[in-house]
């Protein structure tokens, strides 16, 4: 059984017949936030050329401001919400890849736990009494978000503590990866999973201004950051592996500090099996290889 529930990873330790094999996740959960900065390929060289601009749906007027979007990433628990959601299976993320990848800035602290600080930073945008926001969840259970149903509730409450109103959405699975790359949302819960191990897997596929293209998103917070972008390119251009991480370390921290996407969490990969299953390796990509499994006689 993989993408076990947190819920059940206590009972599935307690079972004699089962065992849980468990490691750090290479993946990251996130709350995106819609700038309405997005573009349409109209040349198709894959990148964000001048006059391509266009108006994207869900673009949320409030979140046009860093304040604001701080203000988000300060007043939800994160830590509460690894605790008791993930169960302790994941770590809090501070920044848009996991750490077990080079490239991981270890002076980034993120966004801890300060309802008083967002409050503060919503009246310095104006917004001292809140505003009403959707956030759009996913119907299905993810390595990232496990439980997301539970986690968007969790994010709704604590929103609702610095006076911002949070209505909840979701539908089909499909519909709502096709309707998020569409921009359509004001603000929605995503992830990601690793392909390979490297930093532009997350960073450009995720984050970069490329990546913002309206109706085939990556990026669905729909934000440009041409210095950001410029640095991914760099860290593309060398075989020198300290020089690539010094890049994506400088970019890591430009897409903390203009906080268009709120990380949440790097999730453990859990999956259980019986007693008599072994040799079983998990892979950081979550591929299946099954040698050299054995499983015992009974």
């Amino acid at each position: 059984m993989e993408h076990v529930d947190p819920t059940q990873l206590a009972i599935i330790e307690a079972d004699p017949n089962l065992q849980l094999i468990s490691q750090a996740g290479m993946n990251v959960g996130y709350v995106a936030l819609n700038c309405g900065e997005g573009y349409v390929d109209q040349n198709g060289n894959g990148k964000w050329d001048e006059g391509e601009e266009v108006d994207v749906p869900g673009a949320f007027e409030p979140f046009k401001d860093v304040r604001v979007r701080q203000a988000i990433a300060y007043a939800i628990n994160k830590e509460s919400i690894v605790r008791n959601l993930f169960k302790g299976a994941a770590s809090v993320a501070t920044q848009g890849q996991p750490p077990s990848l080079f490239g991981w800035n270890p002076d980034i602290e993120g966004y801890p736990y300060n309802p008083e600080k967002a409050k503060q930073l919503l009246a310095d945008a104006g917004y001292p009494d809140g505003f009403k926001v959707t956030l759009w969840y996913m119907p299905v259970s993810r390595p990232y978000f496990p439980t997301p149903t539970e986690i968007a509730e969790a994010i709704q409450s604590d929103l609702a503590a610095v006076g911002i109103e949070v209505e909840l959405f979701t539908e089909d699975w499909g519909t709502y990866l096709q309707d998020t790359e569409a921009g359509k949302h004001q603000m929605c819960m995503l992830g990601w999973s690793g392909d390979n191990g490297d930093p532009d897997n997350f960073l450009n596929v995720l984050y970069g201004e490329d990546k913002a293209t309206v109706g085939s998103a990556g990026n669905v917070a729909f934000k440009r950051n041409p210095e950001f972008q410029d640095l991914l390119d760099k860290a593309l251009l060398t075989f020198d592996q300290d020089e690539r991480a010094a890049y994506y370390e400088e970019a890591n921290k430009l897409l903390v500090d203009q906080c268009s996407h709120v990380f949440i969490a790097h999730s453990n990969q859990n999956l259980a099996f019986l007693k008599t299953v072994h040799g079983y390796i998990i892979h950081p990509t979550s591929r299946k290889f099954f040698y050299p499994v054995w499983i015992e006689k009974e």
